[in-house]
């Protein structure tokens, strides 16, 4: 895992690489997802998350039509950022390369871990909502490699 140091010296510090596999498991934080449209111009996407500590993946539902699955398939790179917006601020940030699967046995084990995380169960009728779109096909699943991880943590500031 390479983890850049991020943060403005006077305000704190980077987090260790078990402050980011801890902080991207448990945040409940939206992920803020960008893309370049068919213009080249960047599209921002806040949108649930999944982190998978054993593969170092992070994982996306997305509609197989939606504006940034499109965006994906033109280019794969993407920029993501995940933050705290209470003080002590601390956030990860960083730049993956996107493998969109419509795999549906793949994907539907993976969803269901997102909307457990947001909101707390299967059986919530928006995590149905969402299974049922998957099963159909209408939406997909995007995962994440990322390259690095650029990381603040304003809780380290040495006074």
């Amino acid at each position: 895992m390479k983890i850049l140091d991020a943060s403005e010296p006077e305000f704190g510090g980077s987090m260790t690489e078990d402050e980011v596999r801890d902080f991207l498991v448990n945040s409940n934080k939206n992920v803020h997802i960008s893309t370049l449209d068919q213009k080249g111009e960047p599209n921002i996407h806040p949108v649930w998350y999944y982190f998978d500590n054993n593969n170092n993946k992070i994982y996306i539902e997305s509609g197989r039509e939606s504006k940034k699955t499109q965006n994906l398939i033109r280019n794969n790179i993407i920029y993501y950022c995940i933050d705290d917006d209470r003080i002590p601020y601390r956030g990860v940030r960083g730049k993956g390369i996107v493998r969109i699967s419509d795999d549906v046995d793949y994907n539907l084990p993976i969803i269901e871990k997102i909307v457990v995380k947001y909101l707390g169960s299967i059986t919530h009728p928006m995590s149905q909502t969402i299974i049922d779109s998957i099963r159909r096909g209408d939406a997909i699943l995007l995962e994440v490699t990322p390259k690095f991880y650029a990381t603040w943590d304003h809780s380290k500031l040495k006074r």
